[in-house]
């Protein structure tokens, strides 16, 4: 059970940490120790003269070694220990993520113009307690972006199942995705937005357009030498290495704005360059079995080397373009040697070799995290399935449950919508599960077509386009009534299922509630009449027991439906739902009863 085995690895992991502090403790006294025996053999050999003072010096000199390699220790003990400290919650939150303790879980980081789709709002896709924050492991920015569009853009069908098979393959490797996981963990600061690196990595380099610029940064700093090592021998009688040094301090000040502008786009995010290269280094060097994981990894190499290795090269580059900060030794270097013309020669260096590959190296890490994160998901629900891809125009789900619900609190049910010309029709009361029906298809659908598992026993479906009216709202800022907004999520829906780009499916929760009920129902027959002559399938819910009153919606309607069972106690009416759904029309309603549950009124009496 997955769940046992993140609780063993968290014993293990925080029992594991007890003792490197305990080893840390111990190396800190022995630190302290040499350092005291230090102080007291310099003293007892040179004030006291207990001992001869060499013996005292060079035992001092001992000692300090000793102390210094107590501090190395001490520094890798403190690692060792924090490491196992973050490995020890992520497995605190694999449980968490079982058992859907959302606040337990890290908050949800979705880029903001996913977050804004309104079918994201629909189906709990981002946010808290959402999909997103369920499945997640990605760092790095590039690798939520790239979940969060799997989430909301469906794939082809034969990259859906190269994904599965991946997802499978990482799912069975917990060790990898939790070293994965620790390598970019964030606690010692965010991954930054790449953007201002991409656009300098890709972008023209700047020293090309002046070749007499570097020429000078090579030919003047060796002519100020040769000039003042000339003088220091009387071969020249006036210091003309002065003329070089105002020279370079002159072009240093030309320069300087523009140099130190590139140093700044280059090292935004520079914090990040280590762990960037750690997670690269460990995707590229571990072995898989699978073509697509194979593939993303020929993808972090380059002539010959590694991603990991190159990005380490430019950090190095980057530590020397930090001599700027240091305000007491880079003037003088500056000044001597036109450092940053030099330091920008490496780095424009780096720019021309690998700068062109750095976009595609973000998007296949991000690639792997992504899969990363549905192998999560995978690992932590054993009993969940992959989607079998077909071409039929219908979905087929036995037991399908909503992924957001813990397995004890969920209430699976069988699911078939379609083929087109027919609509699945939810009836039931209020709070009876029509809903969360509505979302369980939505949210495995958009699982299914991003490559993760899906929340049931058995799901066939065929490539679709998903659309879904389930939480509209009104806009004050818009001008906009809860009507008009209907409308215009509906005219989207519409829009999108006569586009033709492949099998639409519409899922409607109790629409245009905005007006009265004789318009709404002529407006939702009208609705459904055009997704049924765009061959659209899909399931609409209401509790408008009258809707498929009409010739063509009997014909087109499945009707099935959800219960409540009242039960009446001295102390009122208990409702109860057992959330399974049934065939054919409900045949009650609770709106009544729950206005007397709430205390605002009685029901009237029957007859």
């Amino acid at each position: 059970m997955a769940e046992e085995n993140y609780q063993q690895r968290t014993l293990r992991f925080e029992a594991e940490r007890k003792a490197y502090l305990a080893r840390g403790e111990r190396v800190g006294r022995a630190r302290v120790a040499c350092a005291l025996a230090a102080a007291g053999a310099l003293a007892a050999g040179w004030e006291s003269r207990l001992i001869p003072w060499r013996l005292g010096v060079g035992l001092a000199a001992a000692l300090v070694v000793m102390f210094l390699i107590c501090v190395f220790l001490q520094r890798r003990i403190r690692a060792d220990a924090d490491r196992c400290a973050t490995l020890a919650k992520l497995n605190r939150q694999g449980v968490a993520r079982i058992h859907r303790r959302w606040k337990e879980l890290p908050a949800p980081q979705a880029p903001a113009e996913f977050e804004a789709a309104p079918l994201a709002r629909d189906l709990d896709l981002f946010g808290r307690a959402s999909l997103f924050q369920l499945a997640c492991t990605a760092a790095t920015p590039q690798g939520r972006a790239t979940l969060a569009r799997w989430l909301l853009h469906p794939a082809p069908a034969a990259e859906i199942v190269e994904r599965q098979a991946a997802v499978r393959e990482l799912a069975a490797l917990l060790d990898w995705r939790q070293e994965f996981e620790f390598r970019g963990s964030t606690d010692g600061g965010h991954f930054e937005d790449p953007a201002e690196f991409l656009a300098w990595a890709e972008g023209p380099a700047w020293l090309k357009g002046r070749p007499a610029l570097s020429v000078y940064s090579v030919v003047a700093p060796v002519m100020l030498v040769v000039a003042a090592v000339l003088q220091g021998v009387g071969w020249l009688a006036l210091p003309w290495w002065g003329v070089f040094l105002l020279a370079n301090i002159a072009v240093a000040g030309l320069t300087m704005r523009h140099i130190h502008g590139v140093f700044t786009r280059v090292s935004t995010g520079e914090q990040p360059f280590e762990r960037y290269a750690a997670l690269m280094q460990w995707a590229s060097e571990s072995a898989f079995q699978l073509p697509l994981l194979a593939r993303l990894q020929q993808r972090l190499r380059v002539d010959g080397r590694d991603a990991a290795a190159q990005l380490r090269a430019l950090q190095r580059l980057v530590t020397l373009a930090d001599l700027r900060y240091s305000s007491t030794v880079y003037g003088p270097i500056q000044a001597l040697s036109l450092w940053n013309v030099h330091v920008l020669r490496g780095i424009e260096s780096w720019q021309r070799h690998a700068g062109a590959h750095a976009r595609d190296w973000l998007a296949a890490l991000a690639e792997f995290e992504a899969l990363a994160s549905l192998a999560s998901l995978a690992h932590a629900e054993p009993a969940w399935v992959d989607a079998q891809m077909h071409d039929e125009p219908k979905l087929e789900a036995q037991r399908l449950g909503h992924p957001l619900l813990p397995a004890a609190a969920r209430v699976d049910n069988d699911v078939e919508l379609g083929p087109p010309g027919a609509f699945l029709l939810i009836t039931g009361s209020n709070m009876s599960g029509k809903s969360t029906l509505l979302r369980s298809i939505g949210v495995n659908v958009a699982l299914a077509q991003a490559g993760g598992p899906v929340c049931a026993a058995a799901l066939r479906i065929p490539p679709l386009v998903l659309g879904a009216s389930i939480r509209v709202q009104d806009s004050l800022e818009e001008g906009t009534s809860l009507f008009m907004a209907e409308l215009k999520r509906l005219k989207q829906i519409i829009d999108e299922a006569s586009a033709g780009r492949a099998l639409y499916l519409y899922l409607l929760d109790e629409i245009l509630h905005g007006t009265n009920s004789h318009e709404r129902r002529f407006a939702v027959r009208a609705v459904l009449e055009r997704l049924l002559a765009e061959r659209a399938i899909g399931a609409v819910s209401t509790h408008d027991l009258d809707l498929a009153d009409t010739p063509l919606m009997t014909q087109a309607a499945r009707a099935v439906h959800f219960r409540e069972t009242i039960v009446e106690t001295p102390d009122g009416p208990k409702m109860t739902f057992d959330y399974q759904m049934r065939q054919g029309m409900a045949t009650t309603t609770n709106a009544l009863v729950l206005l007397e549950l709430v205390g605002l009124a009685k029901r009237p009496k029957e007859g």
